[in-house]
This record gives C-alpha cells, structure tokens and sequence, in this order.
C-alpha cells in the first residue's frame, strides 16, 4: 500500500472509511432506532463523505469525521422530519362528518337521536385525547378557540397569524377532531 496523500480519492474512501461502517450502522440504528432509517443514514453519510472527500484532511481521524457527518445529518434530517406534524389530505375532509355518521345512525334507528349518540358514545377522556393528538398548529388553534373560548381577534394576536388562518386551522383542527371521536364511537360501541 502506498502513502495515504498519494492515495486515489477511491482508495482513500477504501481503508479510511469502509472499515468503520459497523460503528456507523450501530450508532445510526441507536439515533433512529429503526434498520431502514439507520440504513438510509449510513448510506447517506457516507454518499456525503464521498461528494467532500476533497474536504477530508489525510492523516486525521476519519472515524471522528464520518461520525460527524453522521451526526449533522441526523439532527437536520431525522429530528426535524419527527418534529414536522403528520401530513393530512384535508380537501378530502367532508365539514359536518361527525354530524352525519350520528345522522345516519339516527335513521337507521341505531340511536335515539345524534346528541344522544354523542352524549352515549363519546367521553371526555376521547375528546381530550383526539384533542391531544392533533399537530401543534390545529391544537393550539382549537384549545383556544374550544376550551378558553377566545375570538379569532384574540387568538390572532396569541398565535401572531391572521385571522383567516385561524379559521382555516380551526376548521381542519375540529375535523381532524371529529374523524377522531367517530373512531372511537366505533371502536367502543355502547
């Protein structure tokens, strides 16, 4: 073998980085803590290595440096995709679905009316947790508006958003809300 400064940018990547792909993985597999995503991170640490091979300084620690990329793309990568809220179709969200599955069952003679349905079906622990479940921007929105009661004014100036935005998360937050109470109906039926 000859001199690691006379090395090829090929042979380099060969025997100062390959060799410390198992430490990769398992530290990679201890940040996400799944095989694909630890998988993807390795690869992806290692396609960044590659691309800055020229960046690399010959002699120092590769083990330090690949470990650093590993890092820094996990923090900008993983953490902020586990931080964005769940995304949701929500033109395909109908506006009174709750009303009209307790409708629907009012017809069908399942229940005495849609209030009793609701009152029969749905506990305050279900409406704390759909609450609770819902991204952070629909949350904040509907426990303003719904348990503080606050004006859309008020809640505009508390969230610093316009007012059309807070109807419009108020709206998908109360949605989001009700798809979940009806699950729940249907899951524990009385």
């Amino acid at each position: 073998m000859h001199d690691l400064a006379k090395q090829t940018p090929d042979e380099l990547f060969e025997t100062q980085f390959l060799p410390h792909l198992d430490a990769l993985y398992r530290a990679a597999l201890s940040m996400t803590r799944n095989p694909q995503d630890a998988d993807d991170l390795v690869q992806d640490t290692f396609l960044r290595a590659f691309q800055f091979i020229d960046k690399f300084q010959v002699g120092t620690n590769a083990r330090a440096w690949l470990f650093r990329i590993l890092t820094n793309l996990f923090i900008n990568r993983y953490r902020r995709a586990k931080r964005e809220p769940e995304k949701t179709s929500y033109d395909e969200m109908e506006d009174f679905f709750l009303y009209n599955r307790l409708q629907d069952a009012y017809v069908s003679g399942k229940s005495d009316t849609p209030e009793a349905a609701v009152l029969n079906k749905v506990q305050a622990e279900a409406i704390h947790e759909a609450i609770g479940n819902l991204p952070d921007e629909y949350r904040e929105t509907v426990i303003l508006a719904d348990v503080n009661e606050l004006s859309y004014l008020e809640i505009s100036e508390i969230l610093e958003v316009p007012i059309g935005t807070v109807r419009s998360r108020l709206s998908r937050g109360r949605r989001l809300v009700q798809r979940a109470l009806w699950a729940f109906t249907e899951e524990n039926p009385r």
